[in-house]
């Protein structure tokens, strides 16, 4: 588990600033945030969705094994899936480069195919 957490890519600096009062804001209703508050939720759901894809691929990689006379494919998919997210919602969020737009639809793009992700790796696990 610790090579796929070294692996996993640092949200962008301004996802990870968060200002005193940002505890205030109320990520239950978005459309009363100023944009900085939009993206502090953002930020927040994406680490929802990414402790929840840990706790699936701890359970898969628990029940599937690892063995030295095979390639471990599963862990091979998983480290180029991250690329594939990371890259993925990059380029979804240069739309807005330099903008402050870009953190949240990047962070909203990370938790909608991290969620996706951690569906496909509960469905690994149960057919296996």
């Amino acid at each position: 588990m610790t090579m796929l957490k070294s692996a996993l890519v640092a949200l962008p600096a301004a996802l990870c600033l968060q200002p005193a009062f940002a505890q205030n804001w109320d990520c239950g209703d978005p459309g009363n945030l100023p944009q900085q508050g939009m993206n502090f939720c953002a930020a927040q759901a994406f680490d929802r969705a990414d402790r929840a894809l840990n706790v699936a691929w701890k359970a898969v990689r628990k029940n599937t094994g690892s063995t030295t006379d095979k390639p471990d494919l599963l862990l091979r998919s998983q480290r180029a899936w991250i690329e594939y997210r990371d890259r993925q919602c990059e380029a979804e969020g240069s739309k807005f480069y330099g903008g402050s737009l870009q953190p949240f639809i990047i962070a909203t793009c990370r938790t909608r195919l991290t969620q996706q992700r951690t569906q496909e790796l509960l469905l690994f696990d149960e057919e296996n």
